[in-house]
Parts: structure tokens; C-alpha cells; sequence
């Protein structure tokens, strides 16, 4: 892994910095060596390994396995040396991760942790401070937008030293290591409180000493955004002599002391308008997925035309949905072609240019419109962040997004919730329109894309994989391309239907298994994929 500390890969916005107290403690902590036995299912995905809290708690050492053979990965010449970042979503489970983690840690030589304040951190932020500080990588605890609590959905997820998730070379490696494990090394009498802010040091039997630092995440997180957008506008904006109404939902995610400190507190918005803020192990009992079903009080908030601008973010802080007054939706799709058409109106983008734009497959074309409306590079890619960071690291691209609410862009390598929310504010400062207003003119201008997702949740695995094997037989039968469907007084003829196959244009590597088909009429598409679920059971989307 790159340790250079100066390329392109490892740096974040200028004017960053981390927020840190010092105080050290010297204590001497003994390394012991437990055995274990091997599980065969601990394969990490893109989103790290996700499985019911049940799983980890019921299956001896499951946890430790993991952890183990997620440092294992790292070089040991770069662990003394090195920095490994560490936080989560607050979900059930993660303060038990962290006490593994740092005991682990310590064992294994890692020589210095960074860890929010609480175990709190927002996977943006953990992305932030890995790239600030040149860690070798972080750790970070979430299972996303999945149900927390303790009947509910946990995650240990590894970012490398760029920021972003895990190439699945690592992962693989990570997966093989845990498939042949037979012990683990930890420092059992390892004690830190991660509720002060501060530096510890401990001395670890055969290695040098081992330094963790609890840090105040949120303005390490607010000082980089600082450095991206017009602050002055955006406090004029919701603070103004004619601001705006803002409301926002965090879900009982971790994103509610961000949305408090940094749009409320800096920016002057009204607290009143930021809701459900305080993180909770089980995200107050709801499922923390920012779209139209599970924000509905979002939604019904809005409808009352009280507000101007509506968002929520999903538990660990990567998602994003966008209301305007009257609860008029803006799909995810529109949303990341919107900011593209706007991007002027971000300092950060006026000082670096637009390398260029992309979108994940599933995702409607609105943003192919505007490349091709402004001339810039658009890729399409598989489902997964990390084909985006591929293209930011070997700068070829400033902007991106999926269907399934993530937008981006290459200040980090991870989607960015409230990033996103603050374009779409940096907009409405600049064009003085209302979201509607804005949506409909950028329609008019580029063309509108009409799209849908359907999300069939809890179903069975080996069922789910049944019904998508069938659906690949009928779409690749060769009768199937030329047929007629009808809807209402409309008919569409399948003018294409293949499987989405995508060559990295950075290392060549090649990504299959995407199905899709096209129409004559509209190009209508669309886009079978099994989701993260846990215990069993997953998700299916389908996208049109």
C-alpha cells in the first residue's frame, strides 16, 4: 500500500485538519494467543462483511476472526509505522467492534489508532481522516442503510489508504485468511475510554509502543467542507434576511451531530429543522434507508409547504434523498445530473475542474444528457463505489452517483450524504430558484429521464438466485429480443438484452452480471441485482 504521503491518492481538500488533544498515559498491556476455528462465510463484499448482530455474538470469536484477518491483510512492516482509522454509525454492537479492535490492534503491532469521539465517525469523515492523516487504511462499523439494534444488521467494512473501500484483491485476501485461521493474537487487559478526547500510549510485549487517539470527528469532517464549498452563501442561504426553511432527517444515524454542528450551529439554520439527531443503537427502531418509504415523515412533512428544502441520510452517512417544498421528490438519478449542470456553483470544482462524470449502470441516463450537453467524460459502471474511486485515484473523474441515492464526488472516495446536500444548497443559493423550479428547468433544457425502483426486501436467497437465473433464460433466449409488450395504449418492442460487461479502464480488470434490456421506445431498461442483506436473506432491485 502507498505510505508516500504526497500523491494525488492521499489528498484531501486543502485547509483540512484534525481535530486532537494530547495526553499521555504510558501503561504496559500483554499480548495473548487464543485459538480459534476458521468459518467458511466471512467473504466481505465492497460493503465489508454484514451479518445479523445474532452472528456475531452467538458464534465464538466470530468478531476476533474477522478483525484478525482484516490486520493480518496489512503489511507488518507498515503497521509500527502506520495508521489505522477507526468509527462507525453507533449502530447495537459497535462499542463491543472497537474494544476488539483496539485489543487486536495492539497485539498485531498497529502502532497508533485514530478513533472518534464515542466510536462515532461517518464513513465520509473515516474516508476524510484516513487521506488527511495518510493512515494505511481504516475500519469502519456500519451496515449502512440495514436495520439496527439487537435483533437487527451489523458491519465491519475496510477502507485502504486512498480512502475507499477494499479492491476485491484485498478482500479476497482478507476472505482467504479468514477461511484457514487458527488463532489470534489480542491484548485482553487493553482498556480505553473512547468517550475523551485525547492520546493514549501503551507498551506492547515485542513491540513499540502503541498510541490511541480519540478525536473529534465531526470538525475534522466540517473543516474539509469548509475548504469545498461558499460557506458565507450557505449561511446566507438558511440564516439570512430571506433564507430558507431546511429540514432535516438524520435517521438516529450518525449523521445527526454533523447535521447539528455544521448546519445548524456554523451555518445558522434553525435547530428546530433538524430532526431525530441523536444516534441510537437501533436507530430508534426504524430502518435508517433515506427514500420515500421508510423517511415518510419526511415526506408528509413537507407536503405542508413549510419548508423549502427537505433531506434525510441513512445511518452511516453515504445516502442522501432530496425533497423540495410541497414534498416534491427529486430522484437520485436527477439529483447527481443536477448538481453536474450546477457544478460551477461550487468553489471546490471552480479551482479543479471537471475531470469528468459517471454513473453506476442501474442508474437513468439524466446524467449522460448533461456530459454530453457540456462535453465531458461519462462513464458508465458496475454497481459498487469502488469502480468510482478506480477513475478518481487515476484522475479521470470529479463527479458521480447511483440510483440507490449515493452521490459523490473525488474530495473523498466514499458517497457523501451531507456533501451532497450542501451542493444542492450551494445551488439554490446561487440560482435563487426553488427546487422545483430548478428540476423543471434543468428538464427543459437536458431532457427528462423517467425512472423507477422496485425493492422486494426479506426474501430467500436461494429463491431470490432461482428467480433471477429464470429471468437470464428468458431475456437471452433468442426469441426474447424483437417481442411486444403492451401497458396501457403504449407497445414496446425488446430492441436489446444482454449482460452488462464493464473493463476497467485504469487496470483492465472485467465486471460481469448485470442484466439488462433495452426498448425501441424511450431505451426503457431494466436492471435485476441482489442487494446486502444479512441471515439468509437479501434484497432484490429492479430498476427501470
Amino acid at each position: 500500500m502507498c505510505t508516500c504521503g504526497s500523491c494525488a491518492v492521499h489528498s484531501p481538500p486543502q485547509n483540512t485538519r484534525i481535530t486532537r488533544a494530547v495526553n499521555f498515559l504510558w501503561k504496559m498491556t500483554k499480548i495473548t494467543v487464543v485459538k480459534t476455528k476458521a468459518y467458511p462465510d466471512q467473504k466481505p463484499g465492497t460493503s465489508g462483511l454484514r451479518k445479523r448482530v445474532t452472528v456475531f455474538q452467538t458464534n465464538e470469536h466470530y468478531a476476533e476472526n474477522f478483525i484478525q484477518s482484516i490486520i493480518s491483510c496489512i503489511e507488518p512492516a507498515e503497521r509500527q509505522p502506520g495508521l489505522l482509522v477507526v468509527g462507525g454509525d453507533g449502530r447495537f454492537f459497535m462499542k463491543d467492534a472497537i474494544k476488539l479492535i483496539i485489543q487486536i490492534a495492539a497485539a498485531n503491532g498497529i502502532g497508533h489508532l485514530v478513533i472518534g469521539q464515542n466510536g462515532i465517525m461517518s464513513t465520509p469523515a473515516v474516508s476524510c481522516v484516513i487521506r488527511k492523516l495518510k493512515a494505511v487504511g481504516g475500519i469502519i462499523l456500519t451496515a449502512s442503510h440495514n436495520p439496527g439494534g439487537p435483533k437487527g444488521d451489523f458491519g465491519i467494512k475496510y477502507n485502504i489508504a486512498s480512502g475507499g473501500p477494499a479492491p476485491e484483491g484485498i478482500t479476497d485476501k482478507i476472505f482467504q485468511i479468514s477461511k484457514s485461521l487458527t488463532e489470534y493474537h489480542i491484548c485482553p487487559d487493553l482498556k480505553v475510554d473512547i468517550s475523551k478526547i485525547g492520546k493514549q500510549t501503551f507498551e506492547v510485549d515485542t513491540f513499540k509502543p502503541m498510541t490511541v487517539e480519540i478525536v473529534d470527528s465531526v470538525e475534522s469532517y466540517a473543516e474539509m467542507l469548509r475548504g469545498i464549498f461558499d460557506f458565507n452563501a450557505l449561511k446566507q442561504l438558511v440564516s439570512g434576511a430571506n433564507h430558507i426553511k431546511v429540514r432535516l432527517d438524520a435517521m438516529h444515524g450518525v449523521v445527526g451531530p454533523y447535521v447539528k454542528k455544521i448546519v445548524c450551529e456554523e451555518l445558522g439554520a434553525a435547530a428546530d429543522g433538524a430532526f431525530n439527531c441523536v444516534p441510537k443503537e437501533d436507530f430508534g427502531g426504524h430502518h435508517p434507508d433515506p427514500n420515500l418509504t421508510y423517511a415518510s415523515d419526511l415526506v408528509n412533512a413537507m407536503k405542508g409547504g413549510e419548508y423549502d428544502l427537505g433531506a434525510a441520510f441513512d445511518g452511516d452517512g453515504d445516502r442522501n434523498m432530496v425533497l423540495g417544498m410541497h414534498g416534491f421528490f427529486v430522484n437520485p438519478s436527477d439529483s447527481v445530473a443536477i448538481i453536474a449542470a450546477n457544478l460551477t456553483c461550487i468553489p471546490y470544482f471552480q479551482k479543479t475542474g471537471v475531470k469528468g462524470l459517471a454513473r453506476s449502470m442501474p442508474t437513468s441516463g439524466a446524467l449522460d444528457n448533461v456530459a454530453k450537453a457540456l462535453k465531458m467524460n461519462l462513464y458508465e459502471t458496475p454497481t459498487g463505489w469502488k469502480f468510482f474511486g478506480n477513475l478518481m485515484d487515476a484522475g479521470k473523474l470529479s463527479l458521480c452517483g447511483e440510483e440507490s441515492f449515493g452521490t459523490g464526488s473525488d474530495h473523498i472516495r466514499e458517497k457523501d450524504g451531507l456533501w451532497a446536500v450542501l451542493a444542492w444548497m450551494s445551488i439554490l443559493a446561487h440560482r435563487k430558484q426553488s427546487v422545483e423550479e430548478i428540476m423543471k428547468d434543468h428538464w427543459n433544457k437536458f431532457g427528462r429521464n423517467f425512472f423507477t425502483r422496485y425493492d422486494y426486501e426479506e426474501v430467500d436467497s436461494d429463491k431470490a438466485n432461482t428467480m433471477i437465473k429464470e429471468l437470464e433464460a428468458k431475456m437471452f433466449d433468442k426469441s426474447f429480443v424483437g417481442q411486444k409488450f403492451s401497458s396501457g395504449d403504449k407497445s414496446y418492442e425488446v430492441a436489446v438484452s444482454d449482460n452488462f460487461a464493464y473493463t476497467d479502464p485504469v487496470d483492465g480488470s472485467v465486471s460481469k452480471n448485470q442484466v439488462r434490456d433495452g426498448t425501441k421506445k424511450a431505451s426503457r431498461e431494466r436492471h435485476p441485482s441482489m442487494g446486502h442483506g444479512c441471515g439468509g436473506y437479501n434484497s432484490v432491485s429492479i430498476c427501470s
